[in-house]
């Protein structure tokens, strides 16, 4: 049977309440000294349909884990057995993305998708992309179906901004192969060097990437069907996560090459999902640019990390949970000495 994925319309922000904020901050030096400060607070103003912002009381960090039959070709400068090794980190609270969450005072949430273990909640490990399909087409529903759940607990629990964070060696390879074949970019051009390659593993890495992609010549057209073939379960529940969140008006503030290959993925099923994403940081990734200037985003921080774990996302949560306040108190001091 073929896989499809559909979701629930994408509402739009609330503009005139971005349209505000903005407005308010022009109009005076002190709301334009915020700089780009001042451009976050407006749009979280708009997705919350409120002038001016409320405080964010409730992110969360959601990483999805996931291991890769294409690690086994020698992608990463990691061995496949790291993911399992970063995913218990993150459980013991002592991964970096742990360290971070806690300065933004932020829960983490370790979901354990398709690791190379058991008790891995779709399958253990996704098939080798270059040469077999990364799922079935029951484990490809169980994926979306899973990211959509986790989307609506966090939401239903409070959450008002998720950021979306991802594990798993080769991550990057199954992102270039993904955006490559739905963007038309060469395998050249899509890959980078990930965790720290060097030339060699560059190259094998690119050559991982062709097959992969020319395993979807025929299906390119087809998103769900590209996903099946060439991503993993993983990746497949942070699309559909992301695009939940955006259809309940919850705001992703995404990280890394992985999460922003997810989300430009979930935009091209749901249209709409892009006016609900900020972009936390840039990495090196080359089809990290590629996605995010399709989705037309500007990263909070060119950070240039590679960490993953989403901890890129959690090191400038809280300059995003600051530049909510900071508009809204403006815009109050404003409104007082007009009275």
């Amino acid at each position: 049977m073929s896989v499809s994925l559909d979701f629930n319309p994408v509402p739009m922000p609330d503009s005139s309440a971005e349209a505000r904020v903005r407005a308010a901050m022009t109009e005076n030096p002190r709301g334009v000294s915020f700089g780009r400060l001042a451009g976050i607070g407006a749009w979280l103003a708009g997705r919350q349909g409120e002038a001016p912002p409320r405080p964010v009381q409730s992110p969360k960090i959601v990483v999805f884990a996931g291991d890769h039959g294409i690690a086994a070709r020698g992608v990463s400068a990691y061995t496949p057995e790291a993911s399992v090794l970063q995913a218990d980190e993150i459980d013991a609270g002592a991964a970096p993305v742990n360290t971070l969450a806690r300065i933004a005072d932020a829960p983490v949430e370790l979901v354990r998708v398709s690791l190379a273990e058991t008790g891995s909640l779709v399958r253990e490990a996704s098939g080798a992309i270059d040469v077999e399909d990364a799922m079935s087409d029951d484990e490809f529903v169980r994926a979306a179906e899973l990211g959509r759940t986790i989307a609506d607990t966090a939401i239903d629990s409070g959450c008002d901004l998720a950021v979306i964070g991802d594990i798993g060696v080769g991550n990057t390879t199954v992102a270039a192969a993904v955006i490559g074949t739905l963007t038309f970019t060469e395998p050249v051009v899509a890959v980078g060097r990930g965790s720290g390659i060097n030339d060699e593993t560059w190259r094998i890495k690119v050559t991982a990437v062709r097959d992969a992609m020319f395993r979807t010549r025929e299906v390119n057209d087809d998103v769900a069907e590209v996903l099946r073939r060439i991503s993993s379960p993983d990746f497949v529940a942070e699309v559909s996560f992301i695009a939940q969140c955006a259809a309940r008006r919850t705001p992703v503030l995404i990280d890394g090459a992985f999460p922003a290959a997810a989300a430009y993925t979930a935009e091209r099923l749901a249209p709409g999902v892009k006016e609900w994403l900020l972009a936390g940081q840039l990495s090196p990734e080359p089809c990290h640019t590629v996605c995010l200037k399709a989705l037309d985003l500007t990263p909070v921080a060119a950070l240039d990390m590679t960490t993953g774990q989403g901890a890129g996302g959690a090191a400038v949560l809280p300059l995003v949970t600051a530049a909510a306040e900071l508009v809204a108190d403006e815009m109050r001091s404003q409104n007082g000495a007009e009275q």
